[in-house]
């Protein structure tokens, strides 16, 4: 990953910098690996983020439709 500093602005390249991170979902994924997670644990969390993305879906395609 790549930022560039512009003016010697390094305030802004580093926001930039958390932005892209945050993305990409780097701050999350080491949060999740600071500690052991069981394979069962992990399967049902990562079913609850699915229908949770699932929901949301529906719920924003609902709208945009103009049902709710």
């Amino acid at each position: 990953m790549q930022v560039s500093v512009r003016d010697n602005n390094v305030d802004q390249a580093l926001r930039a910098l958390k932005k892209k991170l945050q993305r990409e979902g780097v701050f999350r994924e080491m949060k999740l690996r600071q500690h052991y997670e069981k394979p069962s644990v992990k399967k049902a969390r990562e079913k609850a983020e699915a229908v949770r993305r699932a929901r949301k879906l529906a719920r924003k395609k609902l709208q945009r439709e103009g049902m709710v």
